[in-house]
């Protein structure tokens, strides 16, 4: 028993050596609620300190652009959330993790006429607050 948790712990030890190298990383955001709007989709996520709002544009989910997956899942404890994908410290791509049925409750959608456009980038760049 000592051995395997000897194992363990120089195995764990090892890997964040390693991993230390690895230009890339990814976060995992909890999803609040998701609004579609005329741009993209609002994303209310959830930080250390409350909710923070992020958008994505729909360009982003073109095949072209391939800055952005949607994965409609079935219902479940675990999603909505967003991975967001980094590489050389610099935003790569994202992935959302939804609920397939957009009537449940994490859905959304913005009444017409609010300005939501400051909640989306200009550029191709991505910024998660913590």
């Amino acid at each position: 028993m000592k051995k395997i948790i000897f194992a363990v712990i120089f195995f764990m030890l090892i890997s964040s050596v390693f991993a230390q190298d690895n230009k890339f990383y990814y976060h995992n955001v909890s999803i609040e609620k998701i609004y579609a709007t005329n741009t993209g989709y609002l994303i209310f996520y959830r930080t250390h300190t409350g909710i923070e709002i992020i958008g994505v544009p729909y360009r982003w989910f073109n095949d072209s652009a391939g800055m952005a997956d949607i994965v409609r899942l079935p219902g479940g404890t675990n999603w909505p959330t967003m991975t967001v994908f980094y590489k050389e410290g610099e935003f790569s791509n994202l992935r959302l993790y939804v609920h397939r049925n957009k009537a449940h409750i994490t859905w959304g959608s913005v009444p017409q006429g609010t300005d939501v456009s400051s909640h989306f980038p200009e550029d191709n760049t991505f910024r998660l607050k913590f």
